[in-house]
């Protein structure tokens, strides 16, 4: 078998504070994330206007997760693991190539061409398929492939919400976040899914994101006897976006009486804004004034190697195909 290429596709991150204008503005670009019919000149001008106002707000996010985003570190953490991993059964090499920031996936592909990489798999950090993450990732790469030259065969792998090693690194991450709570309480813990929301115009259109959210909910529920419920977070914008939010699961979680919750970001592999920031910040610091004893977030899967176990058997079962 020649030697296979494994780009690791992600949303990316600012790394330093003066970046965050330039992430924003490739996301706002992203007819996936604004839906609206402009293109060109006006889209640009829209986006450079909705970052530069985001920018100073969002800056105050960095500033607390320590001035950077840790995606990028993370995804290269992962994508060294990884490549260690596959290169026990098959000539592999993995690259990182990031939708809104450096690494970009432009320069993931020029990785690969310099490379001389003919057979390529591509495997996005998103384990549920969405048009505004995996399908926006894939098209990306679409366009910076378009133009002439080396012809690559090209594996996608779409989604892996209810692959059996997702679940089992999902729940012993589960399983550890619960050792910070006393034995005697540890069963009862509420286990608080808390996943990225998207529009419900997009699951309207067919987008199978929250249906495949609902699965993984339910198959790693299986593996604690805990109560548990499932919320969203990160809601930009005007329009109707999935609910219940999960600030407001958590208020009334603690109006009910609760008094120990495990958020577990479900949509997540790696830590950035929405885990560091508005999870373990946020949501921890309205949690404790809502009247909740013991507010504990489960660590992102990061390069823990359950995960890593899960992502080598997705390329080593779609590398057959070659």
């Amino acid at each position: 078998m020649d030697k296979i290429g494994v780009v690791l596709l992600n949303l990316g991150g600012p790394l330093a504070i003066d970046d965050i204008e330039e992430f924003l503005f490739n996301l706002f670009m992203d007819p996936y994330i604004i839906e609206i019919p402009l293109g060109g000149f006006p889209r640009r001008m829209l986006a450079r206007f909705i970052a530069k106002r985001r920018a100073k707000k969002t800056a105050y996010y960095y500033e607390i997760m320590g001035g950077k985003s840790p995606q990028s570190e993370l995804t290269m953490r992962q994508a060294d693991a990884l490549e260690k991993k596959l290169q026990e059964s098959i000539d592999a090499n993995v690259y990182v190539g990031m939708r809104y920031f450096k690494p970009y996936i432009e320069e993931a592909y020029a990785s690969l061409l310099n490379d001389n990489i003919e057979n390529v798999v591509l495997l996005p950090l998103y384990p549920h398929y969405s048009r505004t993450t995996t399908l926006s990732s894939f098209e990306e790469w679409n366009r910076v492939t378009r133009h002439p030259g080396r012809r690559m065969k090209v594996i996608q792998i779409d989604d892996y919400h209810d692959d059996p090693l997702y679940i089992g690194a999902v729940s012993a991450r589960i399983g550890e976040a619960l050792a910070k709570f006393p034995e005697d309480v540890r069963n009862n813990v509420h286990i608080l899914f808390s996943a990225h929301g998207v529009p419900v115009r997009v699951i309207k259109r067919g987008d199978p994101y929250q249906k495949q959210i609902l699965e993984t909910v339910g198959l790693v529920s299986k593996n604690f006897p805990n109560p548990h419920s499932l919320a969203y977070q990160s809601r930009v914008g005007p329009v109707k976006w999935l609910g219940p939010p999960t600030l407001e699961e958590i208020k009334r979680l603690a109006a009910g009486g609760e008094k120990n919750i495990l958020a577990v970001p479900i949509s997540f592999v790696s830590e950035h804004s929405e885990t560091l920031y508005e999870v373990n910040y946020l949501f921890r610091k309205e949690a404790a004034q809502a009247g909740v004893r013991q507010f504990e977030m489960m660590p992102a899967l990061n390069d823990s190697p359950k995960f890593i176990e899960t992502l080598t058997g997705l390329v080593l079962k779609r590398a057959k195909e070659f």
